[in-house]
């Protein structure tokens, strides 16, 4: 970790002093609840480290894509509710971001107090990184902590801009946890280090295949994005999700990898996923013509699972299947499965966020993971070796005097 942290602060650098914390407070609102608060829950270990050392802490969030003007159902209102419930502790709530009442109810708060601003993306110079309202939101801190890794790849005025007008500006303990367990994968992971990728599209995948090849041990592909690798085999993949432009690019990949490179052995079809319930399961070499490749087949599951065990680190992004209509989640629940058993193990397993963590999520099994990022976007951008914005804004450790 080259960035400072929040444990890099002296409590006298903390006590008493405003700590402006940027954290992804992104969830679901439905009927004005929070309908999933992990990402709430994710940032309670930094809003409490800095409460215990007597910071005033004032939060700020996006929430959804209100294209820089209010609008009602995109407001953080229901997420102060969420919170102070699960602080156990009053919240105090703003209807702005930078107007003059944001900055007196900054100035205003004890050390311990809580304060939510509205959404930083009501405002129009939120997106485009505008400097004024970056100088605007350093009027509201006297110290910046940077926690939303799911909005580090966005170079935005709450997450890069504000920590060139606000220092010291440092890592929150989740972007610092996000950022070790993603780094340590890719940079000195335990062996053999196993990779699996699923998803739709190999486009979206192709900088984290390149970059993850010559580091992993074993790279296993499923969901729709195996089929473009089919087609490349000259396997006939009936109606399914192929993207013919990226074929060339899939026999290129095959020819690098060798037996590192691991693809499913059977698959479930069905007309369509509409169709699900009819799904069944067939030979990669017999996918009718007339069929859609949908999930992962039993064998494969076996197959994936077996590397799994034998890892000492796995990482894990992309669904199997269409998880979200059964039984075309069997695939992604046993790679699930297959993780938990590994971490009971002792090995280092890390779920890279989006679809891969709603599906642990959903499968009740969270806890039995070593991570699971709160990222999708960015853990996907980090993985491919970009650079992450609102990280490499934050203040150096070497920068010490």
């Amino acid at each position: 970790m080259q960035k400072k942290t929040v444990r890099d602060l002296t409590d006298a650098e903390i006590r008493g002093r405003r700590a402006l914390v940027r954290v992804d407070f992104n969830v679901p609102i439905e009927n004005n609840m929070v309908g999933d608060d992990t990402r709430i829950r994710a940032a309670i270990p930094t809003i409490a480290y800095l409460r215990e050392r007597g910071a005033c802490v004032v939060l700020m969030s996006h929430l959804g894509r209100p294209k820089g003007k209010p609008e009602p159902k995109y407001t953080l209102l229901p997420v102060a509710q969420r919170l102070e419930k699960l602080l156990e502790s009053p919240v105090q709530f703003v209807e702005t971001t930078v107007a003059d009442e944001a900055e007196k109810a900054s100035h205003a708060l004890k050390p311990g107090e809580v304060l939510l601003l509205e959404n930083t993306r009501f405002e129009e110079g939120e997106e485009p990184n505008d400097e004024r309202f970056a100088r605007h939101l350093a009027q509201l801190g006297d110290l910046f902590v940077n926690d939303a890794f799911g909005a580090a790849h966005r170079a935005h005025g709450s997450t890069e801009g504000v920590a060139h007008h606000l220092k010291p500006a440092v890592a929150g303990l989740l972007l610092e946890k996000e950022l070790e367990y993603l780094g340590g994968a890719l940079n000195s992971p335990k062996r053999p280090f196993v990779a699996i990728l699923g998803g739709s599209k190999i486009s979206g995948k192709i900088d984290v295949i390149e970059a993850l090849l010559p580091k992993v041990d074993r790279l296993l592909i499923g969901g729709a994005m195996a089929n473009t690798f089919f087609r490349a085999m000259g396997i006939e993949t009936g109606t399914s999700l192929v993207e013919p432009d990226r074929i060339d690019m899939a026999k290129s990949l095959l020819e690098r990898a060798g037996d590192k490179l691991i693809l499913p052995e059977d698959v479930m079809v069905a007309p369509s996923v509409e169709a699900a319930q009819s799904a069944r399961t067939v030979s990669v070499k017999e996918i009718p013509a007339d069929q859609s490749v949908l999930d992962i087949g039993p064998a494969t599951i076996r197959r994936f699972a077996r590397e799994i065990s034998d890892a000492k680190t796995v990482l894990w992004n992309g669904p199997m299947g269409v998880f979200e209509s059964p039984p075309l989640d069997k695939g992604t629940r046993g790679i699930a499965v297959a993780l938990a058993k590994a971490t009971d193990g002792g090995a280092t397993t890390i779920v890279g966020g989006g679809d891969s963590a709603a599906a642990v999520a959903e499968a009740g099994l969270e806890d039995r993971m070593s991570h699971v990022s709160t990222g999708g976007g960015a853990s996907l951008e980090f993985l491919e070796g970009k650079k992450l914005p609102g990280v490499e804004a934050l203040d150096d450790r070497k920068d010490d005097a």
